[in-house]
């Protein structure tokens, strides 16, 4: 599965994600100028990036559960 392009792409896009959205709950976490400033753009990044994600988490799962 390692050696699937299209998982990697995958994982990768998850991996964005999680980065997102834990950049975000630290900043909201410390508070302060920084999340008056980003909280909000960094949930909107994470949602954009997050149906991204999920898109190609369906293109996967179409395009390899056919063959087997």
């Amino acid at each position: 599965m390692f050696n699937d392009p299209l998982f990697i792409v995958v994982a990768a896009a998850c991996l964005v994600v999680v980065l997102i959205l834990m950049l975000g709950i630290g900043g909201f976490a410390k508070g302060g100028d920084f999340n008056r400033k980003h909280a909000n753009r960094l949930m909107r990044y994470r949602i954009g990036a997050q149906f991204v994600a999920v898109l190609l988490i369906l293109l996967f799962v179409f395009l390899r559960g056919k063959g087997g």
